[in-house]
């Protein structure tokens, strides 16, 4: 099996100078062949995929991965946003809800011949503790790409103002992202922990 170490990590802190800046990460999801391709284009088996009016589910393990055990995602194409909750495994404690901020192309399998919908990261993320509160992560990256070329001033404008929808539609929500989805018609199945 391979290892799985492309989870998120929280953001240091560090200047734009200290940043490893790299271009956006693109993720596959193939929805007939039950895999995942992540962003450094390794295939994942797969246990899941759900496509609903909304978005698309998914499910798999996190095979060698050091602190998660398993991950479920919902890509939402009309909010631009990929809320995950991750299984950490024993011992470790983690965000109840990892918020990436992406552009996601749902009909890239009709232009492909595939069943495939593509999704790339903008970079921006949201962890959110329910009921407590929620943090911003990876603005420096954001910037560092924009400042190197790596993605237009209109793909940033773009993740900001999603990122600040986001924050207010779930703050004012008392940290409840199931509770902000479901006023925007989105109704979230998890999976039973």
């Amino acid at each position: 099996m391979t290892s799985d170490f492309a989870a998120p990590l929280a953001a240091t802190g560090a200047s734009l100078d200290a940043v490893h800046i790299h271009p956006p990460k693109v993720e596959l999801f193939d929805v007939a062949a039950m895999v995942n391709t992540d962003p450094k284009g390794i295939r994942r088996a797969v246990d899941e995929y759900r496509v609903e009016d909304f978005g698309l589910y998914m499910a798999r393990p996190m095979h060698g991965h050091p602190q998660l055990a398993y991950i479920e995602s919902w890509l939402l194409p009309d909010l631009g946003l990929r809320v995950s909750r991750w299984r950490p495994r024993p011992g470790r404690k983690r965000e109840d809800y990892y918020i990436d901020l992406v552009d996601i192309d749902r009909d890239f399998g009709s232009r492909t011949g595939t069943s495939v919908w593509r999704m790339v990261d903008a970079y921006l993320d949201i962890l959110v503790f329910t009921r407590d509160r929620l943090e911003v992560l990876d603005t420096n990256e954001l910037l560092a790409a924009l400042e190197c070329g790596l993605i237009a001033a209109g793909t940033a404008q773009r993740a900001f103002e999603r990122t600040y929808r986001t924050v207010e539609g779930i703050t004012r929500h008392g940290y409840d992202v199931d509770a902000w989805l479901r006023e925007s018609g989105v109704q979230l199945v998890w999976r039973q922990r």
